[in-house]
């Protein structure tokens, strides 16, 4: 006798909505979470395409006026039949936006408005809201773009449709030293050539920051302590708000002299609190095999 569980049913989400409102931003965001996207695909085809996948992935299907074969009620006489079968888990979101502010957009781009045919863009956007409107009174989920900014839509998709609460960051910590350059893609920077440089202890100079007696010797340095504790609790407050505003990247960078013991150090000492706090940074170290030079070591 075999056991044979069902598969989850294919996860369906049909974006539409009125032309410059933000159905590419939705679709973009929803395939950085995963889904697979697929703009203005044919409607005559959309059948075949519905219930041909595994429900381990789900899909995003956008369409507008602009499609080939885009007939709304046909469209919805279609969505019926698929919420009749067990193997499809449907949903339809519209992206809506009032007229003034479409126009606002078109005007402010210099963009032709699809349905325009060569008149005023707010021409175009009354055709397309008066064809579109079967749709919107049938969408399980409007949502009205009117006052978002772009960033703005694109947290209330992640809010929605993200399989997980919030979508994990990419956090990388990285030390260097400002004699060599300045990193070029840091996020949030800090400099750490107010404390002791430990180049000039006996002893220390062929040192880094990932030996023992360095870390030692920096916190010894009364600055050090309430510096640092500023520089974590401010990463406690800004991080979460990164991540939701969709952040695929946070670079946190610690800068000292050399790059070989300041900045290495707390860069270490700063991946500790963020994977306590329950982010996986990566660490780099960017001039921590660099020669001990003098000349630059100015401080």
């Amino acid at each position: 006798m075999t056991d044979e569980s069902p598969s989850a049913p294919q996860r369906i989400l049909l974006v539409t909505g009125l032309s410059g409102a933000g159905k590419s931003t939705a679709l973009q965001v929803l395939e950085d979470l995963g889904w697979e996207a697929i703009d203005n695909f044919p409607i005559r085809l959309l059948g075949g395409l519905v219930g041909s996948g595994s429900g381990s992935t789900p899909m995003a299907i956008g369409f507008d006026s602009r499609t080939r074969g885009f007939v709304p009620g046909e469209i919805i006489e279609l969505c019926k039949q698929f919420e009749t079968r067990d193997d499809v888990e449907l949903t339809t979101l519209f992206i809506d936006c009032t007229s003034a502010e479409l126009e606002r957009r078109y005007n402010e781009t210099r963009r032709p408005h699809p349905m325009a045919r060569g008149r005023p863009a707010i021409d175009g956007i009354k055709a397309e809201r008066e064809l579109l409107e079967p749709l919107r009174r049938w969408a399980d989920i409007v949502i009205d773009t009117t006052d978002y900014a772009t960033n703005q839509l694109q947290q209330v998709v992640r809010e929605r449709f993200a399989e997980q609460a919030e979508r994990s960051m990419t956090v990388t910590i990285s030390s260097f030293g400002f004699a060599r350059g300045m990193p070029p893609l840091a996020d949030l920077l800090f400099d750490m050539r107010f404390l002791d440089n430990p180049h000039w202890v006996e002893g220390l100079r062929e040192l880094t920051g990932l030996d023992d007696p360095v870390g030692e010797h920096i916190e010894a340095d009364p600055a050090f302590a309430p510096a640092f504790d500023r520089i974590t609790d401010l990463l406690r407050e800004v991080m979460p708000r990164y991540a939701a505003q969709g952040r695929s990247y946070l670079n946190i960078a610690f800068g000292c002299t050399g790059g070989r013991h300041r900045s290495v150090f707390s860069a270490e000492r700063a991946a500790e609190v963020l994977r306590a706090e329950g982010f996986s940074p990566t660490v780099l170290h960017r001039n921590l095999g660099s020669r001990p030079a003098d000349p630059l070591e100015r401080r």
